[in-house]
């Protein structure tokens, strides 16, 4: 999915940071890698995978601290929001954006849960959609 006709926006919990997409996003995943639980607090976190070219940060500055060998994930300094998470090596000009910063979050359709090696016990998964030990 690269068209970019469609413009869509997002944003941290305070304000402070705001960005928008062109184009739809072209992949989303639930992650439970336990990395993502630790940066965002959560069971299971869900990304949207796009394009670098087509994310613009249009107010404020995303944070960035790398959190292991090669990633980048990016939150706003001043709520403490996580935002995004980017490795070169692994997805090369892609960032990924946590789908419920967007204003409208409905445009991120998952398609899978990933890293269910680290699936917390106490989360059940009955959606339909496949499972991966990896992405």
């Amino acid at each position: 999915m690269t068209d970019t006709s469609d413009v869509y926006q997002g944003g941290c919990l305070c304000g402070a940071v705001r960005y928008k997409i062109e184009g739809a996003p072209e992949w989303s995943s639930h992650c439970h890698c336990r990395s993502c639980q630790r940066a965002t607090g959560a069971a299971f976190t869900t990304w949207v995978g796009l394009k670098k070219d087509n994310f613009e940060v249009t107010k404020g500055h995303i944070k960035t601290c790398s959190t292991s060998p090669g990633v980048e994930r990016g939150f706003c300094d001043r709520c403490g929001t996580s935002l995004t998470y980017a490795a070169e090596e692994g997805w090369p000009g892609q960032v990924s954006i946590l789908a419920p910063t967007l204003d409208n979050p409905a445009i991120a359709s998952p398609t899978a849960h990933v890293y269910v090696e680290h699936q917390l016990p106490w989360v059940k998964l009955n959606d339909g959609l496949p499972t991966r030990e990896q992405f």
